[in-house]
């Protein structure tokens, strides 16, 4: 019954959310075309061409809509889903949009429709997340009885279960009672509790429509037992899973052949969106940067050697996704050096080691301009947790509280920790702080933010030496 009414829910929110850019659309040619509200630039407009557009723009929505949490119920409108994740991916949507529309030259689109429909999905998408969370939160109020569930536990763990479910963003539950299984302490004092002997009585006549098993981890062993002992019972059993932080099993259990398995650790880089959307900017974008910047790249290879001779470009081995070892290409800001010298130290303030350029392109950050290569290649992205070492992330993982997490993403020219000045030679814990922020609430507007914040700052951080 519960699982029931969450599907409908969640079913229903997303016909919702999915059918916003239609209304959009709608509202922007009814003031844009029917109306004499604005400026008429021109009169004629192809109705099949704005109908295809409707269809590549709802198709790129729906994607990111899923991958923002927009269609989640589990998250009530002002806590979980932020104004700026609505913002967020309208603007991914309508970039990708815009980018379609520009390589694509048979149809030519109206700015101020294009202007319109972006607006109206943003404050449509608002006011129907806001009506959406209105109506659930009125169903569970007026729905006094709800349903009436059964919870197999009766210790501390299963107590806070029953809290849960009656405090939660979920529908209206009555607690019928808990079982007590065998050797449990029993702490439940609001409610009956029952014997698993009382079963067989509790079956018929009691109205229950689900059974919830609440065990913690160390009792998963006698779960099939209990599963046979609470058979008699005529409703669903359900499991709460603890695995020590909330995980959404939607997106995480999967079949692998007979063996049912759920992802206790995994990443946005498991998600197609993740992909596709990330490997299609990091190209774009670092084709466009190594396009733009030859001459720059020019200038400052002969300016390297002048001032010091020697190679050009300084490769480097470094840990990138999954721990993979590849060479990282900069250009080479130092002295001639031993491998073991440099792969070893850390580039401090007035490094005696650094040449009169290397200060300049270190300074502005103009030294990571080869790693675009490594982006190309696939070995980095444009923004992730920068690359470092062999050796110093053996170092670290021995120090530093879930270092190793941070590659579970691409490593990147720039990131998060960077454009807040952790970077050089500063707390590995605050930059690792900063890294695995960005591994827990990645999204392209993110990297958007930060690709925005490092040109702003490139010039002016104190810790670029």
């Amino acid at each position: 019954m519960i699982r029931r009414r969450l599907n409908n829910a969640r079913f229903a929110l997303r016909v919702i959310i999915f059918s916003v850019p239609l209304a959009a659309f709608g509202l922007a040619a009814y003031l844009r075309f029917a109306t004499h509200l604005l400026p008429r630039y021109s009169s004629d407009a192809d109705p099949s061409s704005y109908f295809g557009l409707l269809i590549v723009t709802t198709v790129l929505w729906a994607i990111i809509a899923e991958q923002q949490k927009l269609v989640a119920i589990e998250y009530p409108f002002f806590a979980g889903r932020k104004i700026r994740s609505v913002l967020g991916a309208c603007l991914i949507t309508y970039l990708a949009v815009l980018s379609i529309t520009f390589f694509y030259r048979d149809f030519t689109f109206s700015r101020v429709f294009i202007w319109l429909s972006g607006v109206g999905l943003f404050l449509l998408t608002l006011v129907a997340l806001a009506i959406f969370d209105w109506a659930w939160g009125k169903n569970r109020s007026h729905d006094k009885a709800g349903f009436m569930v059964l919870i197999a536990g009766a210790d501390e763990f299963a107590q806070g279960v029953a809290q849960s479910i009656r405090a939660g963003h979920v529908p209206a539950c009555t607690i019928k009672g808990h079982i007590r299984l065998p050797g449990q302490a029993c702490v439940i004092r609001d409610t009956p509790v029952y014997q698993l002997c009382d079963v067989k009585e509790l079956a018929i006549g009691n109205g229950i429509d689900d059974v919830i098993v609440a065990i913690p981890p160390a009792l998963l062993g006698a779960l099939p037992e209990l599963r046979r002992q609470l058979s008699p019972l005529c409703a669903p059993i359900r499991l709460v899973l603890d695995v020590g932080e909330p995980v959404d099993t939607r997106q995480r259990l999967f079949t692998l052949g007979n063996l049912l398995m759920l992802d206790l650790q995994t990443t946005p880089a498991d998600s197609p969106l993740y992909v596709i959307l990330k490997r299609a900017f990091d190209l774009a974008f670092s084709a466009s940067v190594l396009i733009l910047a030859a001459p720059v790249f020019f200038l400052i290879a002969i300016a390297i050697w002048l001032s010091s001779g020697g190679p050009i470009i300084f490769v480097q081995e470094r840990v990138g996704l999954n721990g993979k070892l590849f060479r990282m290409f900069k250009f080479r800001t130092m002295k001639m050096s031993s491998p073991a010298e440099s792969d070893a130290r850390w580039t401090v303030q007035n490094d005696p080691r650094c040449t009169r350029v290397g200060k300049m392109l270190r300074k502005t950050g103009l030294d990571e301009l080869p790693q675009f290569f490594n982006v190309l290649k696939g070995e980095m992205s444009v923004v992730g947790p920068r690359p470092e070492r062999p050796i110093l992330v053996q170092k670290f993982m021995q120090s530093v509280g879930n270092y190793n997490r941070r590659h579970y993403l691409k490593v990147g020219i720039t990131g998060w920790a960077q454009v807040n000045g952790w970077r050089g030679d500063t707390s590995i814990a605050k930059r690792v702080e900063y890294d695995l922020y960005y591994v827990r609430h990645w999204t392209m507007t993110f990297d958007l933010l930060i690709v925005a914040l490092t040109l702003v700052r490139s010039f002016t951080d104190k810790n670029a030496y």
